[in-house]
């Protein structure tokens, strides 16, 4: 049960740093109890993402490994990327799918919309399931071709364990179309 609460007010902002990608904003918030506080918080451009769970058979779904330079490593995950200005989630979903994979959907199931550090961050991602996939490549931003790995969807345990699955959003994504399939067996 929520109860509802006062947001608190917002009396100030002001922009500390600014990147190519975002700002890091600090607030001062007054609380309904009366208390001030100062928070900081990235700052998105506001348009949101996409993350694709891409089927390429009923039991096979396709990932990839790129690298990230948060961590220096290479990590595996599901596509996704940042949806262009003027384009609905499905049809950057579709695009991502063609920059990444080289694969394009005719059938696309939104399954949900995450936020990734609400605390910090109002970065909002639409997770979607794509099937029906047809061959078809765009050029995107990686620097290098990416890694494209099939994984047996039913075998979900073994990609949990895998070393260099670690991005929760991948993780969250999985779970979620898990649970999709069991309820679409039941």
């Amino acid at each position: 049960m929520t109860k509802n609460k006062t947001l608190p007010t917002i009396t100030d902002t002001e922009q500390l740093v600014q990147t190519r990608f975002f700002a890091v904003e600090q607030l001062a918030l007054t609380f309904s109890n009366g208390e001030k506080r100062l928070y900081e918080r990235m700052k998105g451009g506001g348009r949101g993402a996409v993350m694709v769970v891409p089927f390429k058979d009923p039991e096979t779904v396709y990932l990839v490994r790129e690298y990230c330079a948060g961590t220096h490593s290479y990590e595996l995950g599901f596509p996704k990327g940042l949806i262009d200005p003027g384009e609905l989630a499905e049809e950057s979903a579709n695009r991502e799918l063609k920059e990444e994979i080289g694969y394009g959907a005719k059938a696309f199931e939104h399954i949900q919309q995450v936020m990734l550090a609400p605390a910090f961050f109002n970065a909002k991602m639409d997770i979607f399931i794509a099937n029906q996939l047809y061959p078809e490549q765009l050029v995107g931003d990686e620097p290098e071709p990416l890694e494209l790995v099939e994984w047996p969807i039913a075998d979900y345990h073994a990609l949990l364990a895998q070393p260099d699955f670690n991005e929760a959003r991948s993780i969250a994504a999985l779970m979620l179309v898990v649970d999709r399939l069991r309820g679409a067996n039941e």
